[in-house]
């Protein structure tokens, strides 16, 4: 039997987004056809399209919709006015483009369904029946209706997701409020808690919030991006926990 890791885990955290579901490509393929769409009526046909590797990780990645509108389009010197929650999908600001990318995701989600890595269903089954409880965030206010999808919804005993975000007035990632919400909710020690993440901002959140395991999931090859952003170990899959380093 292959040893503990780190035996003195007593609760996790994990990402959704690319941890647990492969919903991080659903997200990125949402983001690329709205923007490139935006890109395309506002710069012309000359416009440089999204790039789905740098663009979204670097600038969306892990973050609040709106706050993601708002980097890319800094990252493109454009700016557009903020809006208000009654903007559409079709109006111009970045409510109105958070919106929009929001209607293109769930017409994926839709057409295309989600799926759960095994790995991360493997290391959730192994920690259930360890007795540690489990928490799951997301930036994403779509979360509850992804975890339902793929059938994992039951495994966690706490939730703190976009919607949760709004209510509480948190600060997005990589802020540290995400994470200590779900921490408060467990009734876990920081110290005993581990937190897994793919994203940089959510690796950036987690060492923020002062945890002393911040493990980053790399599954494309995104280890030295994880290590700069302060991940205490990397690994491609999850079940390399299962495993002494």
């Amino acid at each position: 039997m292959p040893q503990q890791l780190l035996p003195e885990i007593q609760a996790v955290i994990l990402d959704m987004d690319g941890v647990i579901t492969d919903s991080a490509r659903l997200h990125a393929k949402a983001w690329k056809q709205m923007f490139d769409a935006f890109l395309e009526q506002r710069v012309g046909a000359n416009y440089t399209p999204l790039d789905q590797d740098k663009d979204y990780r670097r600038h969306i990645d892990g973050i609040a919709r709106k706050d993601g509108v708002r980097a890319f389009l800094d990252s493109r010197n454009l700016k557009l006015p903020e809006g208000t929650s009654d903007d559409g999908p079709a109006v111009d600001s970045v409510a109105g483009l958070s919106e929009r990318k929001n209607d293109m995701l769930l017409n994926i989600l839709d057409e295309e369904g989600v799926q759960v890595f095994p790995d991360a269903l493997e290391m959730i089954k192994k920690w259930k029946e360890e007795g540690k409880p489990l928490a799951v965030i997301s930036a994403s206010r779509n979360c509850q209706r992804i975890l339902e999808a793929a059938d994992v919804l039951d495994f966690f005993d706490v939730r703190v997701d976009g919607v949760t975000v709004q209510e509480k007035h948190l600060e997005g990632k990589p802020a540290p409020d995400i994470f200590l919400a779900a921490l408060q909710e467990l009734g876990t020690k920081k110290a005993n808690t581990l937190i897994v993440e793919d994203a940089i901002a959510g690796i950036k959140a987690g060492k923020a919030a002062g945890f002393p395991f911040v493990i980053g999931v790399a599954r494309n090859g995104e280890k030295d991006e994880l290590i700069q952003a302060g991940a205490d170990r990397v690994v491609k899959v999850l079940t390399e926990l299962s495993y002494p380093d």
